[in-house]
């Protein structure tokens, strides 16, 4: 059996027909694939999800890892990489269980600078418990929750994770090249990389007007290595109603020490790339 079979289940999918979580899925897959056939093996890599639409995800890839709870992928990322430093470990989550659970582990992963990559699929509700707010909903959404509308101006995650340095931070649509594409620069990146992909709710947030009001940071010129400059940046959509253009693509990238270069007992057994079956022994 081929490693591209290898990386597919059986599993038939339970998102809604038509979902942007497929092209999340197809995107992920060929990056992974394209670092497979560059050299790396399917056990080089692991994934985490937690809980939601998003973390479905970790049924339908054919790699290790773990499903664990809500708002708790970041701190199994870390427990992964320290346990075996050489892993290329990915974490899944949606934005709820980013954002809200979970907010507490994404700061402090932006800090320690683990080299793992955290993907947040961002579709503004939590869809899989039928649409209730979550903390990058915007201003005057309407549920059954909250009849009268949201009341409090939503989170922006970017301008989160750049406050709390992390050195790779990067917003996608739900488009499979896109996600393709940054997944592999992030996947190069050395430490900690976030990675939020804005995915319409067709169900409940279908009126999402993002594809026809992005733009590309990279086409556009942005420096990446400017950290000012990606604020600013980031200040240009608030996660309200679209009124002007958002941007996507990499606003930050600076690599620094990492967590496992702290620590020689991590360092040395990434210098000597021993896998978890050497450790084991």
């Amino acid at each position: 059996m081929s490693e591209k079979a290898n990386i597919n289940t059986k599993i038939i999918p339970t998102w809604c027909p038509g979902c942007f979580n497929f092209q999340i899925l197809a995107g992920v897959k060929n990056a992974i694939l394209s670092e497979i056939e560059k050299g790396k093996k399917k056990d080089d890599f692991a994934i985490v999800t937690g809980i939601g639409c998003a973390s479905k995800i970790f049924d339908y890839i054919n790699l290790n890892g773990l499903n664990g709870l809500h708002g708790r992928v970041v701190p199994v990322c870390l427990g992964m990489k320290v346990g075996n430093p050489n892993l290329n470990v990915l974490g899944f989550a949606g934005d709820g269980d980013a954002y809200a659970e979970g907010i507490e582990h994404l700061v402090h992963a932006c800090r320690y600078n683990s080299d793992f990559k955290y993907i947040v699929h961002n579709n503004q509700v939590f869809a899989l418990t039928v649409g209730q707010p979550t903390p990058t909903t915007e201003k005057g959404y309407i549920d059954k929750t909250t009849p009268a509308g949201v009341k409090i101006d939503p989170l922006n995650p970017i301008k989160v994770v750049l406050a709390s340095g992390c050195g790779f931070v990067a917003r996608v649509f739900a488009d499979v090249k896109q996600v393709e594409w940054v997944l592999q620069e992030a996947i190069k990146h050395k430490g900690f990389a976030f990675i939020e992909v804005l995915q319409p709710c067709i169900i409940f947030h279908p009126d999402s007007d993002y594809k026809q009001h992005l733009y590309n940071l990279q086409e556009s010129g942005h420096d990446k290595s400017n950290w000012e400059e990606a604020m600013k940046k980031a200040c240009e959509f608030d996660y309200n109603k679209v009124s002007g253009k958002i941007p996507v693509g990499i606003f930050y990238q600076k690599e620094r020490e990492t967590f496992e270069d702290k620590f020689p007992q991590l360092s040395e057994l990434k210098k000597k790339n021993i896998g978890w079956k050497d450790i084991r022994r």
